[in-house]
Formats: C-alpha cells, sequence, structure tokens
C-alpha cells in the first residue's frame, strides 16, 4: 500500500510544483494578474506565495515536514481562493462560472492538504519517507 499513498503524494503535490515555479518563471504576467485582481504588494506576493506552494509540494512529495507543507499549501489555498476567484464579485455569467469553480477547486484541495496536515501530526504514516521529520508530530 505504500506505493498507492506514494504516488497520492506526487499526484497530489504535482499541481502545486508546477505552479510555484510558474510564479516565478512567468512572474511578470502573474504579478500583473495579481494586481488586476487587487492583491495587496503582488510584486512580493507572488514570489512569496510562489515559494510557500513550491516549498509545500516538495515537503509533500519528498516526505520531508510534510505536515509543515501541507499548512503551506492550505494556506495558500484558502487566501487565493478568496483573493483570486472571488465570484460573488463578477456579473458576466461565464467568468462567474469559471471562477466560482477555481474557488471551490481551491477550497477543496485545501480540504485535502488539512487532512494530510492532520493524519502526518497525529503520527499517521503516508508512505516511504525520506526521513521520519514533522514539525508537529508528538
Amino acid at each position: 500500500m505504500d506505493i498507492v499513498l506514494i504516488v497520492g503524494r506526487i499526484l497530489f503535490a504535482l499541481i502545486f510544483i508546477n505552479s510555484g515555479f510558474a510564479h516565478f518563471s512567468q512572474r511578470a504576467a502573474m504579478t500583473g494578474y495579481a494586481q488586476f485582481k487587487k492583491v495587496p504588494a503582488a510584486k512580493l506576493a507572488v514570489p512569496l506565495s510562489g515559494l510557500m506552494i513550491l516549498l509545500g509540494g516538495l515537503s509533500v512529495v519528498l516526505g520531508l515536514w510534510m505536515d509543515l507543507g501541507a499548512l503551506l499549501i492550505a494556506t495558500f489555498l484558502i487566501v487565493s481562493a478568496f483573493m483570486m476567484h472571488n465570484f460573488w464579485t463578477i456579473d458576466d455569467a461565464n467568468q462567474k462560472m469559471t471562477e466560482t469553480v477555481g474557488f471551490f477547486k481551491n477550497l477543496s484541495l485545501a480540504g485535502a492538504a488539512l487532512i494530510l496536515f492532520a493524519v502526518v501530526a497525529n503520527g499517521g504514516d503516508l508512505g516511504a519517507n525520506l526521513g521520519d521529520i514533522s514539525l508537529f508530530k508528538n
């Protein structure tokens, strides 16, 4: 069953690792979009959030401080759901639908990250790790 857990961790983390790299490789475009969405200090927020999800994703894949990584991911997802996918402010039906999907996708993934945090912080085993390192484990 370890292989299923490891594959699941990798599949879960890929979106965050990919997006984290994109926050740096497409920084100008992402900063422009963040400014459009009225994110405060967008020039700082884009690389900071990119670092959060990149480190979070890598920690989940590698099994190092997975609990902290899951918290970084959950924090990013909850904040970005409300800042970047504020569907309740949009009048255009197509755009509203797109933002609604993004909002609930972020909340759903945040829920998964919080479950991952709780399982690891409570000593649960999520497959082979590079080390038995947890920031919050008893």
